[in-house]
């Protein structure tokens, strides 16, 4: 008859390891317990000001809450250099950061208006006490924006982008947007891949 098998961490319960190697341990738990207090204390002072700011109703203040660990966790696995990827390891957390920064703050959402300038006013409504807002174009760099970006231009001009611009082809401010759209998702997915590739291997 076989052998019961036996749980995989049987082997590991503290009952069964030397009583010296058990006091040992726990001798050693106590000589940590300034440093674990001392690093609690850094951590909560590190903390305090992103989580005092901290709000449940926008998905910004998640970023904020992983930009502060990413930077931590950089300068902490930068500095040790205790294996051949840490330095690497370092820099693609701070390219995650940068990323986090403008899929957070919509950087390029809103990178097409450097290069619209309009005017605008709020109008009285005639025989009412209200106003309306009122917007004029007053000039465009748009080329120059379209310039920055070819491969971008060539896909919104084959048909892609989310603004429809049927009936408006030629639209400068049309092509301007799905650009800018098609940029910001750009960045949004980069970043959840770099982190799905790497997140698991960062450690020292």
């Amino acid at each position: 008859m076989s052998e019961p098998e036996k749980d995989l961490f049987d082997e590991w319960n503290e009952t069964k390891v030397p009583l010296l190697t058990r006091i040992k341990w726990k001798l050693e738990e106590i000589r940590n317990i300034p440093r674990n207090i001392k690093g609690g204390v850094t951590k909560l002072i590190y903390w305090i000001p992103v989580i005092w700011k901290d709000r449940d109703w926008d998905h910004r203040f998640i970023y904020n809450i992983l930009e502060h660990k990413l930077k931590a966790q950089s300068k902490y696995i930068g500095s040790r250099d205790i294996h051949t990827r840490a330095q690497r390891d370092a820099e693609i957390m701070l390219t995650c950061v940068r990323l986090l920064e403008k899929d957070r703050d919509c950087f390029y959402e809103m990178e097409h208006m450097d290069y619209y300038k309009d005017k605008n006013w709020f109008e009285p409504v005639k025989g009412e006490d209200t106003f309306l807002w009122k917007s004029k174009p007053i000039s465009n760099t748009f080329q120059e924006y379209f310039t920055k970006y070819p491969l971008i231009y060539k896909r919104v001009m084959s048909g892609e982008g989310v603004f429809n611009r049927e009936g408006r082809e030629d639209d400068k401010q049309i092509i301007a947007l799905n650009i800018s759209h098609i940029n910001q998702d750009r960045a949004h997915k980069l970043l959840f891949k770099i982190l799905e590739k790497n997140i698991q291997g960062w450690w020292d």
